[in-house]
C-alpha cells in the first residue's frame, strides 16, 4: 500500500511539471529576447502592471514606449489604449484570468498529490480547519488596500512594493497557500508525534491564530488612524444577510432536493456561504456604499464586469435606480453554489475524497476570500 501510493504520486507530477517547467522556460526566453513584446507588452500589462498598479492606488500605469518608462495614466493623457502605449490597469482582464485559471489547475495537481502524501484524514475535518485560512487570505489582502489609504494620506505604509506585492492579487494566493502549507506540516508533525490527538484542531487554531492577528492590525489601525474609517454595519449586514441566504438556500435544498448534498453534508453550507458572503460583499460595494458615506466600488473581475453591465443593460434605469445593478451577481453566485454542489454526489465523495475536498476547498476559497477582502475594505472605508 505505501510502495502503490508513493511511487505513482513522484512519476506522475513529474509528468505534470515537465510541461509547466517547458512553459515558464520558454516565456522566461522570450522575455528576455523580445523585451517589449513579450514583457512590457504582455507580462506587465496584464499581470505585473495590474498588480503595481493596484498597489500604488493608480486608476492605470502606462508604458511609454518611445521613452520605454512608466508614468501614471494622468502623466500620459489617460488610460485610453493606443498604439504608443502599453496600459495596465487594476483588476483582472480576460487575458489575465485565463493565464492564472492555466496556473491554479496545475497548482490543484501539485495540492492532490501533497495531499496523497500527507494522508490528511478524515478530509471532512481538513476541509473545516481550512475555512479560517480563507478568511485569513481575504483579510490580509485587505492590509494592503490600508497601505494604499496610508500612501494617499501622505503615509508611508510599513510594506512597499514589490514585496506588498506578495498580498495583491493573484500572488496572495500563492502567499496564503504556503501559509497554510507550512501550518498542515506543522500540525501534521504535533500529531505523528503523539504531542496531540490529531492534527486538525491545532490547524483550525493556526488558522484563527493568523486571521486574529490580520484582523487586530486592522481594527488598531481603524482606532489610531485617519486614513482608515470603521463601519461595523457593513460588517454586520455582510455576515447576517450572507448567513441568512445561505441558511435559507440549504434548508430549501436539503427538503426539496437532498440528494445533492447527501454527499457534502455541511460542506455544501460552507459553499453556498462564501459566495453568498462575496455576493451580499459585491452588492454592498457597487450600490449602496452611500448609505455608510464611503465611496463607491468598481468590480475588478471580469464575470462580474460582464454579469453587471448585462444588468444595466436589460433592466430598466428606474428599477436600477431602487435595487440597484449587482444584486444579479449574488444571484448568480448562489444558484452557480448550488449546481456545482450537485456534482458531488454521495458516490463520488465516497469513491474520492481526497480530489472532492481538493475542489471543494477551491471553490470556498475562490468565494470567500474576494468576498471577505470586499467586506472589510467597505467596513474600514480603504
Amino acid at each position: 500500500m505505501v510502495t502503490d501510493r508513493n511511487r505513482p504520486a513522484t512519476s506522475v507530477y513529474g509528468g505534470h511539471t515537465r510541461p509547466l517547467v517547458g512553459g515558464v522556460a520558454t516565456v522566461a526566453g522570450s522575455a528576455a529576447a523580445f523585451t517589449e513584446r513579450v514583457y512590457w507588452g504582455f507580462l506587465w500589462r496584464y499581470f505585473w502592471g495590474p498588480v503595481v498598479a493596484d498597489g500604488l492606488g493608480e486608476s492605470c500605469l502606462v508604458y511609454v514606449r518611445s521613452s520605454g518608462s512608466v508614468v501614471p495614466g494622468q502623466a500620459a493623457g489617460g488610460c485610453a489604449r493606443v498604439p504608443e502605449h502599453f496600459v495596465a490597469v487594476p483588476g483582472y482582464t480576460t487575458v489575465s484570468t485565463v493565464g492564472y485559471m492555466v496556473v491554479l489547475v496545475f497548482m490543484l495537481v501539485g495540492v492532490y498529490f501533497i495531499l496523497q502524501r500527507l494522508d490528511l484524514e478524515p478530509y471532512r475535518q481538513f476541509f473545516f480547519a481550512l475555512v479560517p485560512f480563507m478568511l485569513f487570505g481575504g483579510v490580509l489582502r485587505a492590509v494592503e488596500d490600508s497601505f494604499v489609504s496610508a500612501r494617499r494620506a501622505g503615509v508611508q505604509p510599513p510594506v512597499d512594493l514589490p514585496w506588498s506585492g506578495l498580498i495583491i492579487s493573484p500572488f496572495i494566493y500563492f502567499t496564503v497557500f504556503f501559509v497554510t502549507l507550512g501550518a498542515i506540516l506543522a500540525s501534521i508533525w504535533l500529531a505523528r508525534t503523539g504531542r496531540v490527538e490529531n492534527y486538525y484542531d491545532p490547524l483550525r487554531l493556526v488558522g484563527g491564530a493568523v486571521l486574529a492577528v490580520t484582523t487586530l492590525y486592522l481594527v488598531v489601525l481603524a482606532a489610531t488612524t485617519d486614513y482608515v474609517g470603521w463601519n461595523p454595519m457593513v460588517f454586520v449586514l455582510t455576515m447576517g444577510l450572507a448567513t441568512a441566504i445561505a441558511y435559507g438556500v440549504y434548508t430549501a435544498v436539503d427538503r426539496y432536493r437532498p440528494s445533492i448534498h447527501a454527499g457534502t453534508g455541511y460542506m455544501g453550507l460552507v459553499v453556498v456561504w462564501a459566495h453568498a458572503v462575496d455576493g451580499v460583499a459585491n452588492v454592498i460595494a457597487s450600490d449602496w456604499t452611500h448609505l455608510f458615506g464611503v465611496g463607491a466600488y468598481t468590480p475588478k473581475h471580469v464575470v462580474n464586469r460582464i454579469i453587471i453591465d448585462v444588468t444595466t443593460a436589460v433592466q430598466p434605469a428606474a428599477l436600477t435606480a431602487i435595487v440597484g445593478d449587482s444584486w444579479t451577481f449574488l444571484v448568480v453566485k448562489i444558484v452557480v453554489a448550488v449546481a456545482i454542489l450537485a456534482v458531488f454526489d454521495e458516490q463520488f465523495i465516497e469513491e474520492s475524497p481526497r480530489y472532492a475536498v481538493m475542489l471543494l476547498v477551491a471553490i470556498v476559497a475562490v468565494g470567500l476570500g474576494p468576498g471577505t477582502r470586499d467586506m472589510v475594505r467597505v467596513t474600514l472605508g480603504i
